[in-house]
């Protein structure tokens, strides 16, 4: 089991969170790692490969949120 904390600045590390954690861990023992957020690793080289993907697709084959919620709409009577 584990569990993600994002905080937005180390200053709101307190008590609360440690305390937290010994109720959801009890006695089991734990690794903790601390790292720092970089803005470009907000996204997995995964996602970053799947958008540059989507970025070199035919602009003319493209179909808007709008066209294809209105395809369904059509299509399935809602």
């Amino acid at each position: 089991m584990y569990t993600t904390y994002h905080l937005t600045s180390a200053q709101d590390v307190d008590a609360t969170i440690l305390e937290a954690i010994k109720v959801i861990f009890k006695s089991k023992p734990i690794t903790i790692i601390v790292e720092e957020q970089d803005e470009n690793d907000l996204l997995s080289p995964e996602l970053k490969a799947i958008i540059e993907e989507r970025l070199e697709e035919d602009d003319t084959t493209y179909l808007t949120a709008d066209s294809v919620l209105a395809s369904l709409k059509n299509k399935f009577s809602v």
